[in-house]
């Protein structure tokens, strides 16, 4: 295995692991047991904890903005169009299915107290919303798609999809967030 291969295979475990645990519930130890490395390898290769979860933080917070980039570089955008809003939906609904990349995005936007994660927050919604911004929407339109699907990564951190009960308030909400990709949500194996 190149060290390219192996730096990859670090950085899906690190995923993983920082996906169940978060930045300050997972250790470099956890990572190079999800791995099947060393733990001092893994510190070799990126230094310190703090900054194997910026890479991975970073890398999910990239899928987005790289999504939306696609749909916007695929041609034509029309501000005005539902349909051009759907693919730019579609993009995003697409990566819903990879619970483990929310997850981490998830715990970078919720560990502020660590300023150097704060920033890098900062920094990438920044990214995500100029990106969202090609679009021609004006920051109203801009900031209203964003917060619709930072709503469906807080539904699926809490696994309400999984969980739609008729007797459940939240079921209503799910279903109307959700709509057709729904089915694409369920529990994994």
């Amino acid at each position: 295995m190149s060290a390219d291969d192996r730096r990859e295979l670090v950085l899906e475990a690190a995923t993983r692991a920082f996906a169940r645990g978060g930045f300050h519930g997972t250790s470099t130890d956890a990572v190079a047991r999800e791995a099947g490395v060393s733990q001092p390898y893994v510190v070799r290769i990126f230094g310190t904890k703090l900054e194997l979860f910026l890479e991975v933080f970073e890398r999910a917070v990239g899928r987005i903005r790289d999504a939306f980039a696609a749909v916007l570089d695929d041609g034509d955008f029309d501000p005005a169009s539902e349909d051009d809003k759907a693919r730019m939906g579609m993009a995003y609904s697409e990566l819903l299915e990879d619970r483990d990349f929310l997850q981490v995005m998830m715990h970078g936007f919720s560990s502020g107290g660590t300023e150097e994660i704060a920033a890098a927050a900062r920094r990438c919604m920044g990214e995500v919303f100029a990106t969202i911004k090609r679009t021609g929407w004006d920051d109203e339109q801009a900031r209203d798609f964003v917060a619709y699907g930072m709503l469906l990564n807080v539904m699926i951190s809490m696994r309400a999809p999984e969980h739609v009960d008729p007797q459940s308030p939240l079921s209503a909400l799910t279903l109307c967030a959700f709509g057709d990709a729904l089915p694409g949500l369920a529990p994994p194996a």
